[in-house]
């Protein structure tokens, strides 16, 4: 009977590809499988889920294959199952996503390496297509080539994917060099309170780029005339804020220097790709960067983003809450000594292989093993600070580590508005966070974490941390519209099932 279903399914997404004039590879590439995965699928020999089902349905535009409307994606999560085995870290959304915006300096052929799939990649991506930008997932998925338009269509920008990822404030330093005007959807995002773009105007500024908001939409133009005569001070050592300044001093005829500005893992990803596509950075990893402009960028380049150590902090946190002894590949160190430094004084039993090199070739990878550990609350509080510190978005993680430590600890999220709010969100699972203020909260552990259903918190970091407290709860969990979780994350909740958790992804029908 089941066997006679999955034909019948196999069936009717054939008939729906060739309905569209597709081939088995074109559809394959649009889902990021193989050829052969596509043929088992409509030969009806392979198991296929409703995710798969829907995603197929999407790329067809086939309501027979998507079975109805494809609701909100849910997880269900069987708690209190210790993990183990080994996890490799994906590569770093938010240099991805930096990438991405910084490929519309280039007039050639980029190719991205083990780009993340993620929901934030897919709306650039929807943005970036309806301009002109042809792009297409090569080698089975994996990595992404992007090819430029001789002329960007900026009219037919598909504002409704613009205004769902922040991301899309950085195109206006890549096409400022390009257009003489343009306009650009309001940047959206995670809610994480008022946030100002002004940082990014008072640099932008100097490269002659003025900004009016109405209507939704930012009305970008370029005084050509206008160049910086100075150095830049950013007055937000920002990741995207120093970004925007580099993109635009990359095609700026010119020396540029930037001060102040942020050294993050994002940011030196970004440095190095602008390298590979000829142009000088001096300073890269401190808060002085000189750049040395070229104003036409016409190569076809071949690059590979490191790995997230905000994921590789997830995946750390996940074997603490759990009591588990996991080992996590391709942990970018650099960006995670201070993290580790305080698991230490708290308490945490890990071990680290010796240091070895991304594929990028600049950034040092370990891989950690983490055990079960009797944690302490540590003596100082936690809070973030700009790179070498402690990295604003591992500080959600600690929430639900302290949560299983013994003792009180002070967590201080002093960046974000709203973000310290949704971490009282594991309230609900039994734990005991006090909120002082909209960016204080006092954590009370140990905690004995238990079953509940709710809605995922609006903010990425604290809805994957709600997740974590639901595999360490005792009993079945659901967690209601993850599209956050999947907007920074590929595939959480079946690789973390790889190494042990039973999680199961379910819709409304």
């Amino acid at each position: 009977m089941a066997d006679d279903y999955l034909v019948r399914i196999g069936k009717l997404i054939r008939d729906a590809r060739q309905h569209r004039g597709w081939t088995q590879t074109q559809l394959a590439e649009a889902l990021a499988t193989s050829q052969s995965a596509v043929n088992r699928i409509e030969r009806g020999n392979q198991n296929i889920s409703l995710e798969m089902i829907a995603r197929i349905g999407e790329a067809l535009d086939s309501e027979i294959v998507s079975l109805g409307y494809a609701g909100p994606m849910h997880l269900r999560v069987v708690g209190r199952r210790r993990l183990s085995g080994s996890i490799d870290v994906k590569t770093s959304k938010n240099a991805c996503v930096a990438l991405l915006c910084a490929t519309l300096l280039n007039k050639g052929r980029t190719v991205l390496r083990r780009v993340a799939r993620i929901e934030e990649v897919f709306r650039l991506l929807e943005v970036l297509n309806s301009i002109g930008v042809r792009t297409r997932w090569i080698n089975d998925g994996v990595d992404l080539e992007i090819v430029p338009p001789a002329e960007l269509d900026m009219e037919s920008i598909d504002a409704e994917a613009a205004i769902r990822t922040r991301s899309i404030i950085m195109f206006l330093g890549p096409l400022l060099h390009r257009l003489d005007r343009f306009r650009l959807p309001y940047a959206g995002g995670c809610d994480l309170g008022t946030r100002t773009i002004e940082p990014h105007m008072i640099a932008l500024r100097r490269f002659g780029l003025d900004i009016t908001a109405t209507e939704g939409l930012y009305h970008a133009q370029v005084e050509r005339a206008v160049s910086p005569d100075r150095p830049i001070v950013l007055t937000e050592r920002g990741d995207t804020v120093t970004e925007n300044a580099l993109l635009a001093a990359a095609r700026h005829d010119g020396v540029t220097v930037i001060r102040n500005a942020s050294s993050n893992y994002m940011v030196q990803d970004l440095c190095f790709f602008l390298e590979a596509l000829g142009v000088r950075v001096d300073g890269v990893g401190t808060t002085t960067l000189t750049v040395h402009g070229v104003p036409e960028i016409d190569v076809d380049v071949d690059y590979s983003p490191s790995e997230d150590p905000v994921e590789a902090m997830s995946l750390l946190a996940a074997a603490v809450v759990t009591e588990s002894e996991l080992t996590i590949r391709r942990v970018p160190i650099e960006f995670l000594e201070i993290e580790l430094a305080v698991l230490e004084e708290m308490g945490l039993d890990h071990d680290r292989s010796a240091e070895y090199p991304a594929d990028n070739g600049r950034t040092r990878l370990v891989d950690l093993t983490v055990r079960p550990s009797k944690l302490e609350a540590p003596i100082d509080k936690i809070h973030p600070m700009p790179f070498p510190g402690l990295n604003i978005d591992n500080v959600p993680f600690f929430a639900a580590i302290a949560a299983t430590a013994q003792g009180q600890t002070l967590i201080h999220d002093w960046v974000y508005d709203n973000r310290a709010i949704y971490l009282t969100d594991l309230n609900r699972l039994g734990g005991r966070l006090q909120l002082l203020d909209p960016h204080r909260v006092l954590v009370e552990g140990p905690t004995r974490w238990r079953a509940a259903e709710m809605m995922c918190p609006p903010a990425l970091r604290p809805a994957v941390v709600v997740l974590l407290a639901m595999m360490a709860a005792e009993g079945t969990s659901v967690l209601r519209n993850v599209y956050v979780i999947n907007r920074g994350y590929e595939d959480l909740a079946e690789r973390l099932n790889s190494v042990g958790a039973q999680i199961e992804i379910f819709r409304d029908i």
